[in-house]
């Protein structure tokens, strides 16, 4: 059993680490350092909590990790890529739901307020109250937001009618609860205000993720993100776990910065992305706007793609969802490294938002191999476009929607994206004419110096390759 200043030594040691890990997970040439120092972290930080005092039945702690690590072990093995924001999704709502449980656990247990009085005993309801509150919210609102990226639940956003005044009267609600809550006159009227309030937190977080939009949800992704820290960090300050109260500040402040900065790539603010607005128009397969009425999309071959890039002297890649679901990354380097052994620029272009997860497509490149220093951001690339000579697109579509700065009525208006239609040649790669995750048509489809190339993006990169 570890003595209280080890113990602490540990968590510092631990916490140092979590902050290393974030450092490190900023660059993409430091990120497998920095996961590495965020596994180091936790494993010291449970090591650290089973064998402190507090512990004591260590078969029932030695049972459950062996079977929570299991899980994992198997969920992580057979989840593909383009399958991990639901993950990441899906594991919000677990520190969601065991804020929720960790509250009433901690309500329920007479010897956790007994020894504390008069104001302190009236913080420490407030801070059950707070993390079951914002538990609940992660735990439903994940859930749904599993959903709608599962594609289980549609993405278009659910607007009810009045559902701001919806939203305001169960913040109301909320805010009455906690008064009924800390100043109860039996146990019965203690614990009913608790469990009124967890019953509103969870609805309020299904309407709260039902009314955002699809093109919103990497954004939503990472504020659920955000908030499963902060129901961490109430979880320690119920506890008295000063690293949980670190960790959750880490993830709460880092996701919250996080989705300040996908908002801001997207031209839109926290408060817009609650309430719903991407995704409110159903748009069309074929066109955005009246100026593409009428207009047919040109189609291309393999064999005319492959010969326009041996032609071309400047490349840029843009990749999107559609290339993670064909897994195409892999012949998308093989693509890269031919055409830079012939003398020819490719160089990646990635919007902010692309995929469905922040950072996404730089991962599914990193696992390809595709070097770091030809992957580069859109701020770094946009400007490079009317000098590229071709532009490949592979399953990206809201992200390259000249509607954003061209039809000042679209939902994406303002939206910055990559102008890929100011590059002489433009090759899209999709299945259909379908619009995409917002559910806005792309007049970029029917430009004149864009070709659509149809077919699976994995079996269509492998005959360019062929071909090349």
């Amino acid at each position: 059993m570890m003595t209280e200043g080890l113990l602490t030594a540990a968590y510092i040691i631990a916490s140092i680490l979590f902050i290393l890990s974030l450092g490190g997970l900023s660059n993409q040439e430091t990120a497998r350092r920095g996961n590495i120092y965020g596994m180091l972290g936790m494993l010291i930080a449970i090591l650290a909590t089973i064998f402190g005092s507090q512990v004591t039945n260590y078969e029932v702690v030695a049972s459950t990790m062996v079977f929570g690590g299991l899980i994992g072990t198997i969920v992580a093995m057979r989840v593909e890529m383009t399958g991990m924001p639901q993950l990441v999704a899906m594991l919000h709502s677990f520190v969601g739901l065991a804020a929720v449980l960790v509250g009433f656990a901690n309500f329920l247990n007479p010897e956790a307020t007994t020894h504390i009085e008069g104001a302190e005993k009236i913080i420490h309801e407030v801070e059950i109250y707070l993390g079951v509150l914002i538990g609940a919210v992660t735990f439903s609102g994940s859930v749904i937001a599993f959903g709608k990226l599962q594609g289980v639940i549609g993405s278009k956003p659910l607007l009810l009618p009045g559902r701001h005044f919806l939203n305001l009267g169960m913040l109301l609600a909320c805010i009455w609860l906690v008064v009924e809550f800390i100043h109860p006159s039996t146990f019965a009227s203690s614990i009913l205000p608790l469990g009124i309030m967890t019953v509103i937190a969870l609805v309020f977080g299904i309407h709260m993720v039902m009314a955002i939009g699809g093109a919103d949800m990497p954004v939503v992704v990472s504020m659920l993100n955000s908030y499963s820290g902060w129901a961490a960090a109430a979880i320690g300050f119920m506890l008295g776990n000063d690293l949980l109260i670190i960790t959750g500040a880490l993830v709460g402040s880092s996701g919250a910065i996080l989705s300040y900065i996908m908002c801001r790539a997207m031209n839109r603010n926290f408060i817009s992305v609650i309430a719903g607005g991407f995704g409110t128009t159903s748009g069309s397969a074929a066109s955005s706007g009246s100026d593409d009425e009428g207009k047919e999309a040109v189609s291309t071959t393999v064999e005319e793609t492959a010969q326009l890039f041996q032609d071309a002297k400047s490349v840029i890649i843009v990749p999107g969802y559609g290339m993670a679901v064909a897994q195409a990354q892999h012949p998308v380097s093989e693509i890269t490294k031919q055409l830079r052994d012939k003398g020819i620029t490719v160089r990646f272009g990635i919007h902010p938002v692309a995929g469905r997860l922040p950072g996404h497509m730089n991962v599914l490149l990193a696992e390809a191999r595709v070097p770091y220093d030809i992957v580069l951001e859109m701020d770094e690339i946009n400007d490079d476009f009317p000098e590229t000579d071709l532009v490949l697109v592979i399953g990206a579509n809201d992200t390259v929607n000249p509607a954003a700065q061209e039809d000042p009525n679209s939902p994406i208006a303002g939206m910055p994206v990559l102008e890929v239609w100011k590059a002489k040649t433009v090759i899209v790669m999709k299945r259909s004419m379908a619009s995409g995750y917002a559910g806005v048509g792309n007049p970029l489809f029917f430009k004149e110096n864009t070709r659509m190339l149809f077919g699976d993006a994995k079996k269509s990169v492998d005959a360019i390759l062929s071909n090349l």
